[in-house]
């Protein structure tokens, strides 16, 4: 069901403490942490607690935890000091996408130019 946690979610698991990770913020609703295979020198990903599948089920089946990971983002950004020279927040939706782990995600990326994402 979704906002349950999944038992066989990575980060259902990463948010429950159970799999470890560099967990760089918390609160009650999210879990930022980073990216094991970053593209950007700053590439955090922020969570939702609760488990939807990709960002536009997370949009329409809790609104309120939508918002708060884009305001996660955006102190994560500012924690990580690229706030100010730019960052990209980016939700990959679907594995043509390049979503690879489907519970929804934003990744915050930044430290270099990102005109070229790749």
């Amino acid at each position: 069901m979704a906002g349950e946690p999944q038992a066989d979610c990575l980060f259902c698991k990463i948010a429950a403490g159970e799999i470890p990770a560099t967990i760089v913020r918390e609160t009650d609703t999210t879990v930022a942490f980073r990216d094991i295979d970053p593209k950007a020198p700053t590439h955090v990903l922020v969570i939702p607690r609760a488990h939807y599948p990709d960002a536009a089920s997370l949009a329409a089946g809790d609104p309120e935890a939508s918002a708060a990971v884009l305001r996660e983002a955006g102190e994560v950004a500012a924690q990580e000091r690229v706030a100010g020279s730019g960052y990209r927040i980016v939700f990959n939706t679907g594995a043509g996408a390049g979503q690879t782990v489907f519970h929804a995600h934003a990744h915050v990326l930044g430290g270099r130019d990102l005109h070229r994402l790749v």
